[in-house]
This record gives C-alpha cells, structure tokens and sequence, in this order.
C-alpha cells in the first residue's frame, strides 16, 4: 500500500498529469453548461471566465478529495474500519466541497466578476451556485472511495497471497531440514550407541525424537502457534541435542507461561539449529543457549564460538524466512544483535490469534 500512497501523492502534488486532468474536466463542464458561448466573440470570453472558475474548482475539489483519501489510509484503514471509514470520509468530503465551493464563488464573484458589493451579499444566490460543486463532488466522492477501497482491498489480497506462499515455503523447509540426511545420520549414529551402552537413555532419545516430528507435522498448516507450544518443542529439540552433545551443549530456559502469546510456528526450531549448526559444542568449548521472555519478545541468545568451516552449507532461508513471516502478519521487526560474544535474536510476541 505504501508504494500505491506515494504514486497517488505524487499524481495529486500539481503534477502535469493532475493538472492535465483538471483542465479537461474544466473544458467538459464549460461546453455542458453553455454550449452556445462559443458561437460568438462575447460568448468565448464568457467561457473563458467559465472555464477559469471551473478548473480552479475542480482543482481545489479534487486535491482536497486526495488530502481526505491519504489522511484516511494512514489513519483508518478499508479493511479494519470499513463502515466507520466510509462514513466519515463522505462526511468530511461533503463539508470541504460545501465550505471551499461556497468561498471559491463568493471571492470569483466578489473580486473578479464584481457581481456584488459587500453591502448587498446575495447569501441565498450564492447558495444556489453551490449546487452545482457539491453534485460533482459527490461524483468524485464515489470515484475516490471506491478507488481507495479496491486498492486496499488488492493489497491485503497480495498480503494474503504473499504469506501462504511464504507459509509453503516455511513447511517445504522445515520438513526438508528435518528429513535432512545428516540430521537422520546423527540422531541415528547416536541412537544406535546407546542401545548398547544405555537402553533407558536409547528410549528417552527415541520417545524426543518422535515428539519433534509430530509437533512439525501438527504446526506445519498452521499460522500461529501458542507460545506454551513452541517452548514445550524446545525443551525436547534440545533435550535430543543434549543428548547428542552432553556437556558440549548447555541451555536455560526462562520463560513465564502465565500469559499465552503467539508466534509462528517452528520458529524457535530454525534459531535452535542455526545456533548449534553455526557454533562449536564440545566439552571445551560448550555451546550455551539460553531462552529468556521480556515483555513481549522472546529472546534466543547463544554464546557465539563460529565453526572455521561448515560441513552443510547455509541455504540463508532460517532468519530470512522468520522477518518475512513477521512482515506479513503484523509489520513487527525481528531483532538480531551480534557483538564479540554473543548471538541474539528478539522475537516479537502476538496476543490476538487471528493476525
């Protein structure tokens, strides 16, 4: 929408198109109201005056109609306040046309055609003329409401479109990564050392491993997820990893459940495995996460010890995909902060379910 304000501004700034349109709106209306002026010398100059008042008004008219449009798009948008919006948007419309058109013609005819003098105001007769202005704007009401609403209407359609394709991307990701052979490898390379040397932990690391892949395939349709959730599938994503690592791998997990937000879903699975993909986990060098919530922002912070070289390469789409996710819902930014030490990212926390 904000690409189609700025072109609709710069059209109605006294660009040569606006004041292109405004000058045949002004010629139509002289030939309509007198046709027969132009068939003699005296007529043309009467239709010039015409024809001077009438672009002057049209001019004002619509500028005015584009002031109402943008302000109302800032302020109230189609989709949210479309009753609301339609009424007062006519309402002030209809008001400027009657106030500017009535001052427009008292000051044409006062100053320029010197129909009157101040001691003889015909009220009654300047009224009358305002007839004509406010029959065309209600015209120009309707065409620029009626503009302005399918254009906000296009826009949530292209938004809505736009985030069900990000939606399949996400999942085709998601699922991809899940079912990525060296994630298999490992977990299974892991899986198959503990049934010899520790069967109760074997059967903890496969009762983990099934609860990640159900949870992927119960969220993968969905665009939001109670936060509740998505910490319950980071205490077992890094449960598993645990596992895996043991003292190469240390996390924390700080979150208040009292109130339950929404974000999208697997998005803490795709800061997880950014962190232990990108960063060394040993028994020297232990790879510290920790998930903290301040305010409204989920907080994944790790401490930052980059691999020199990565056995699978990065595809780019994890943090990428988690700022669209979140341009598309609701404009919220996805903070990331890197200094020497650590690596932290912020993500915003949704209260209503239906964004």
């Amino acid at each position: 929408m904000t690409s189609s304000i700025r072109g609709s501004k710069k059209f109605w700034n006294f660009s040569p198109a606006f004041i292109g349109v405004n000058l045949i709106i002004a010629a139509v209306l002289t030939v309509i109201f007198c046709p027969s002026c132009f068939t003699s010398i005296k007529g043309l100059l009467s239709a010039a005056n015409d024809f001077f008042y009438s672009f002057v008004l049209s001019c004002i008219l619509s500028y005015g109609g584009f002031l109402a449009e943008y302000y109302f798009d800032k302020k109230m948008p189609w989709i949210q306040y479309p009753v609301k919006r339609l009424i007062l948007e006519s309402i002030s419309y209809v008001l400027y046309v009657f106030v500017t058109s009535y001052t427009i013609t008292f000051l044409i005819e006062f100053l320029v055609r010197q129909s009157f003098s101040l001691d003889n105001i015909p009220w009654e007769w300047l009224m009358v003329h305002t007839k004509l202005p406010m029959q065309i704007s209600v015209i120009i009401a309707f065409l620029l409401i009626s503009r302005s609403f399918l254009l906000e209407w296009k826009k949530s359609a292209i938004e809505a479109e736009q985030l069900k394709t990000q939606q399949y991307a996400q999942q085709y990701q998601t699922l991809k990564d899940q079912l990525n052979p060296h994630f298999l490898f490992n977990s299974l390379n892991v899986l198959s050392n503990l049934v010899y040397e520790n069967p109760d932990t074997a059967a903890r690391f496969i009762r983990q491993l099934s609860k990640i892949y159900r949870y992927v395939l119960e969220v993968q349709q969905e665009k939001l997820v109670k936060l509740s959730s998505e910490m319950e599938f980071a205490e077992n994503f890094l449960s598993l990893q645990k596992i895996r690592f043991e003292e190469g791998l240390q996390y924390k997990i700080n979150v208040n459940l009292k109130t339950d937000f929404y974000l999208p879903p697997l998005s803490l699975q795709m800061l997880l495995e950014n962190a232990i993909k990108h960063n060394i986990a040993s028994m020297a060098n232990p790879l510290f996460i920790e998930i903290l919530l301040e305010g409204k922002q989920l907080i994944v912070k790790n401490n930052l010890q980059l691999k020199s070289s990565l056995s699978e390469e990065s595809t780019g789409i994890g943090l990428s995909n988690i700022r669209k996710r979140y341009e598309l819902l609701n404009n919220d930014q996805v903070l990331i902060e890197e200094t020497n030490d650590f690596f932290i990212v912020k993500l915003p926390l949704l209260e209503n379910p239906q964004l």
